[in-house]
């Protein structure tokens, strides 16, 4: 900036900031029409309030909490007695189902023995019919 600026810029600073002040009779005016309790009394009354104010939201906390308890109970009750009676009706349906299964004719032991009797059966009439109906002499027997 040119040196000859400088001074003109800041005069029309300071200028502006004096236009846009307030004067002091103005808020010497406004102090004197208000009491000198009053910015001591709004603060106390509105600690008051605000302490009365959390006195009741702890009380309507302390009584959601009771509640919400008590529905949680109940509700838990509800479920309980829900799910018995669910286990009840699949103990009967379990019952059912056995009954009206066939018993079974042999144990699972003797199944697998009667498997291997076929296959045993099976090998040798198979080994039969593989040799055949002619005689050989057999060689081992001297």
């Amino acid at each position: 900036m040119l040196a000859g600026q400088l001074p003109l810029l800041l005069t029309a600073a300071l200028l502006c900031s004096l236009a846009q002040a307030e004067e002091p009779q103005q808020l010497a005016q406004v102090t004197e029409a208000a009491p000198a309790e009053t910015p001591v009394n709004p603060l106390l009354a509105q600690v008051d309030q605000l302490q009365r104010q959390l006195t009741e939201s702890e009380r309507q906390r302390s009584e959601l909490s009771t509640q919400l308890e008590a529905t949680s109970g109940e509700r838990e009750n509800a479920q309980l007695s829900r799910l018995r009676q669910e286990n009840q009706r699949l103990k009967l349906q379990l019952k059912e189902a056995r009954s009206q299964q066939s018993p079974n004719l042999l144990t699972e032991q003797q199944t697998w023995f009667a498997v291997g009797g076929g296959v045993a059966l099976l090998s040798l009439i198979i080994g039969l019919a593989a040799r055949g109906g002619r005689r050989q002499r057999r060689q081992w027997i001297n």
